[in-house]
């Protein structure tokens, strides 16, 4: 089929490769310059492990190809996909929608045929709706139909988690092809079994901010059990260990540590919260707001237990932070607990030099006034407290004897609790976590 994907973010980007893997023809729309030139040389302007490959291997070879013309779309697609993105509003908890409606507004006037358009971002429940009757005024003698497809992706595994996803998820409203046209554009994936959910709109949108909702309210539940552990001298790893033995619960998202970060669940829970309070449904989330409180207040802790390791203060002290990106495997710093740690240090005096694998570029746009270093042992050079704030696989694999050469003091604080604590320990580290 020819597919158009508008907006070549981490999502679109990802989405248009694995579509062409797919065996689509497929145009992407990027409207930023820079940007649409590197994906046009099949070059990613972001990481993503796997995505440089196959983006490559596709524009290569002719099935995707990127424009910046929502004309040239509009004549290309049979199929479009809406992967722009839905920031917080500035001053508010509710998510900024205006890229999607541009991309309404732009594109529907320029549709000379009848076409399926599906939505991917993550948008407020109720946008669907929105949008058809919006596209029904727009429409000029043909017949668009509109459904929402949310995608559930985790950055550092988005072409695994669009190739052999665990489920796919439409919504649509009765008596359109959305569904028929679903099952021939993912034929691959269905025909080696992912589930197939089929439902309304506002269902689908809800399906996937209660998907995001949940996760973050896992997390910081076992954060919440941490601050409880502290208190009471208990081990909240043995604790996530022992209740994730229990099918309801589960194991994984119950790691404790710094908490959530990124483009999506910090934005998502806040925006579903502003919805319900929109739809007179405020008191149902009202637990969201402490999920959200918990997650903010484990970077105040950080930042508290490094002062403590330090004697009381943190003024005239060298900081090491291991770790900008929110999560491994990613250079995406959008609301990064690890950086705004390291911002926080700064200002209370210390001297704070960072190093991430990845996220080096993207660190210095954001925190431009804080030290940075082209390794893990450059970045400990002389340090009083090493803080390893992303689980990246190279800091669980440092070598604690060697480090310690390089350090001043041999204090360190395990934010993920991804180290091993006797190995440090049996080193000579005051270990803390």
């Amino acid at each position: 089929m020819r597919i158009v994907v508008l907006g070549l973010g981490y999502l679109g980007a990802t989405h248009a490769a694995c579509m062409a893997e797919m065996g689509h023809e497929v145009l992407g729309v990027e409207v930023i310059p820079e940007k649409r030139a590197q994906l046009a040389a099949g070059e990613v302007p972001f990481y993503e492990p796997g995505l440089p490959e196959l983006l490559k291997r596709h524009i290569d070879g002719g099935s995707l190809k990127v424009c910046g013309s929502y004309a040239e779309a509009a004549d290309f697609g049979d199929v479009f996909f809406i992967a722009v993105g839905t920031p917080q509003k500035k001053g508010e908890y509710s998510a900024d929608l205006k890229y999607v409606d541009a991309a309404i507004e732009e594109l529907i006037p320029l549709l000379s045929r009848d076409v399926l358009i599906l939505g991917k971002s993550t948008v407020p429940v109720g946008t669907t709706q929105r949008l058809s009757e919006r596209v029904d005024e727009l429409a000029k003698d043909v017949e668009i139909e509109l459904a929402w497809n949310p995608e559930f992706l985790r950055e550092g595994f988005a072409v695994e988690d669009t190739l052999h996803p665990d489920r796919v998820v439409l919504g649509a409203f009765s008596g359109g092809q959305a569904e028929l046209i679903c099952r021939e554009v993912y034929a691959p994936i269905l025909e080696a079994g992912t589930p197939f959910i089929v439902t309304d709109p506002p269902t689908a949108e809800l399906v996937k901010t209660s998907a995001n909702a949940f996760l973050a309210t896992k997390i910081s539940f076992i954060n919440a059990i941490a601050e409880v552990c502290d208190a009471a001298g208990a081990d909240v790893k043995a604790i996530a260990d022992a209740i994730g033995y229990d099918a309801r619960i589960g194991r994984r998202f119950l790691n404790a540590g710094l908490g959530f970060g990124g483009g999506c669940l910090p934005k998502d829970i806040r925006a579903f919260m502003a919805r319900a309070g929109e739809l007179g449904a405020a008191e149902a989330l009202s637990f969201l707001r402490e999920v959200d409180n918990v997650n903010m207040r484990r970077r105040t802790r950080m930042v508290e237990l490094t002062r403590e390791v330090c004697g009381g203060s943190l003024l005239g002290k060298r900081i090491a932070i291991l770790g900008a990106a929110f999560k491994p495997e990613s250079d995406d710093v959008r609301d990064s607990p690890a950086l705004n740690v390291a911002g926080q240090i700064q200002l209370q005096g210390a001297s704070v030099t960072v190093y991430d694998p990845k996220a080096m570029d993207n660190s210095r746009k954001l925190f431009p006034t804080l030290d940075y270093a082209e390794s893990a042992e450059t970045a400990c050079d002389s340090a009083d407290v090493v803080l390893v704030l992303t689980e990246w696989r190279e800091f669980v694999a440092l070598n604690p004897t060697k480090l310690a050469a390089e350090v001043r003091q041999k204090n360190i604080i395990d934010g993920r609790l991804c180290l091993d604590e006797r190995e440090w320990v049996s080193a000579g580290w005051n270990y803390a976590s």
